[in-house]
């Protein structure tokens, strides 16, 4: 009887390796069409901040757990306290940023889901992840322009890895903080909306978040990269289990009380999108002080009194540490001329 019983359990053991085996080669083999029907329920289109010079309110991301996280660009759509993620199949729900780290240029989402027993596809980034070399045929997916906004699929590019190298590129004038190993893609854009998109093999294997619209620093030629998972999943796995620390949090240290903020003034700054964002002026509140002696949209503070701010950080720090009877004194560029404007700090 235990010899029949240990026969029994070999004979199991070898269907269930057998079946294993099955299911990576037929991963292994899948087309192109039945990669895209495996990926598209797990592909999210996110709407949130936007508008401000040209920037898209929108963006694209996917999932990573039964729970609701995605995994996107860490980027101005971001901004909002809540966004509205829409799934492949139509459903609508509202997320929020779990997690971020701008030195990656990720960010990680949290659908808002009542119900636990809701079906969600995701990828699994513990066995799906792969690297690949030059040459490599791939897929891009992403919500570039827009195409989707309820149950349309998001757009299916094809493409070659070109090169598999340093990423030195900017935004404007300014460098982006992610200098890591990026794939240079061949036939795949960074068009407006394909950031947080995915890039992955032609069988379907994961291989990279698809990155923002770049440029070279060196050619001034626009950059077509994703940035590889490979990079990316350990910060992902932390900020979901939440054990993760930013290293802008590290960077920046303790973070003081700031008695006022540039809204007090009437003053809105753009999103604070990454680490040294340029303060810009977004728009001025109604009736503030800020609008009555003439501060603009699109005006770039430099001083804050005599403390030279290099971002939108250092503008709010500055401030914050202003007293009531204090006089705040701003200097702004305007295309190509300085301005000064002073205003008398209020009490609280």
């Amino acid at each position: 009887m235990s010899r029949l019983l240990r026969q029994t359990g070999l004979l199991l053991l070898s269907l269930v390796v057998a079946q294993s085996q099955s299911a990576v080669l037929r991963a292994e083999a899948r087309s192109s069409s039945e990669t895209i029907d495996y990926v598209m329920p797990r592909m999210v289109k996110i709407f949130g901040a936007g508008g401000l010079q040209s920037l898209a309110a929108y963006g694209t991301g996917f999932l990573v757990s039964q729970d609701g996280h995605i995994v996107t660009v860490w980027s101005h759509v971001l901004d909002p306290d809540e966004v509205i993620v829409v799934l492949n199949d139509g459903r609508r729900f509202t997320a929020k940023v779990l997690g971020a780290e701008p030195h990656l240029d990720l960010a990680v989402l949290k659908l808002n889901i009542e119900n636990r027993d809701v079906d969600l596809p995701h990828f699994s980034l513990t066995n799906e992840i792969a690297s690949a070399s030059e040459g490599t045929r791939v897929l891009a997916f992403s919500n570039m322009f827009k195409v989707a906004t309820g149950d349309e699929p998001v757009s299916v590019m094809h493409g070659v890895i070109a090169a598999k190298t340093k990423l030195q590129a900017r935004r404007g004038a300014f460098e982006v903080p992610y200098d890591g190993s990026v794939y240079v893609i061949d036939a795949a854009t960074n068009n407006s909306g394909a950031a947080g998109g995915l890039l992955t093999t032609r069988e379907g294997r994961l291989l990279g978040m698809i990155g923002r619209e770049l440029r070279n620093a060196e050619t001034n030629t626009w950059v077509n990269y994703s940035i590889p998972l490979t990079n990316l999943s350990d910060a992902v796995q932390q900020i979901i289990s939440g054990n993760f620390r930013s290293s802008t949090d590290e960077r920046e240290g303790p973070v003081a009380a700031r008695n006022y903020d540039p809204t007090d003034f009437g003053i809105v700054m753009v999103p604070d999108v990454v680490y040294r964002t340029p303060a810009y002026v977004d728009r001025t509140l109604r009736d503030s002080v800020a609008r009555v002696n003439g501060l603009q949209p699109n005006d770039l503070v430099l001083f804050v009194d005599d403390e030279l701010v290099q971002s939108i950080r250092e503008m709010k720090a500055a401030i914050g540490r202003l007293e009531a009877g204090d006089t705040l004194r701003l200097t702004i560029r305007r295309e190509d001329q300085l301005k000064t404007f002073e205003f008398r700090v209020p009490k609280k």
